[in-house]
């Protein structure tokens, strides 16, 4: 198992991360070989520090790559990491600096994929007040996501992926912005059996300005707006 986090500018949140990522990885069976891999963005701050201190590798990134660009690095080095096990074997999993995984989120995962499920998207709460601003409307995406008709709650910020499925239809791609919706569609074009797993949760800020311009940080913005 691997797990990537892009990070810029993160030195306030990661810490956060890191440390419940810790917890829940802490639950998997000691058999299970896991890595963790920080991809630190064009920093100006001690994020990349922070990271290596935790025990994770650290990919330091000093060029203008897009967010698809920047998973995929993270990706990339943790299924070289990996490749003595068996790519169908093998759980890629994503999330975000400013988000903190529950304590159960790597083995929920990793049960799905036992399942036989190629992807993963899980459910990502939000943790700050402006959550019951925007709580009535977010939580009706969060049931669209549950009936496959709907259009998904798909986040970077909660998704595993078997690396052999992930290889199959090329990984994230160079895009700026919904790399997590492009890959999703991908996988699903391809066939690969999709799951939405509301038992596999994630806490992410709720903050109006983040990394990716049409991301969370914008939906949010969408909500409030029209709260």
């Amino acid at each position: 198992m691997g797990v990537l986090i892009p990070a810029r500018d993160e030195a306030t949140e990661l810490p956060a991360c890191l440390s419940a990522l810790r917890g829940a990885l802490r639950e998997l069976s000691p058999e299970l070989e896991r890595r963790v891999c920080v991809v630190a963005d064009r920093c100006h701050d001690l994020t990349a520090e922070l990271a290596r201190g935790s025990g994770a590798d650290v990919l330091v990134n000093t060029r203008d790559l897009t967010i698809g660009e920047i998973r995929a690095l993270g990706a990339r080095h943790l299924s070289r990491g990996l490749n003595h096990h068996t790519s169908s074997r093998t759980l890629l999993l994503s999330t975000d600096a400013d988000t903190v995984v529950g304590r159960d989120w790597a083995v929920r995962h990793v049960r799905r994929a036992d399942a036989g499920w190629d992807a993963v998207a899980g459910t990502a709460n939000l943790d700050t007040e402006l959550a019951a601003m925007v709580r009535p409307r977010y939580e009706a995406l969060l049931r669209d996501a549950r009936n496959p008709a709907g259009h998904g709650n798909v986040y970077g910020a909660n998704l595993s992926i078997r690396a052999s499925s992930y290889d199959a239809v090329g990984g994230f791609l160079p895009i700026r912005t919904a790399e997590d919706h492009d890959l999703w569609r991908r996988l699903a074009r391809a066939g690969f059996r999709l799951a939405y797993a509301d038992e596999a949760r994630v806490t992410t800020s709720a903050r109006l300005n983040g990394r990716a311009p049409d991301g969370l940080s914008a939906r949010l913005r969408a909500l409030a707006g029209t709260a």
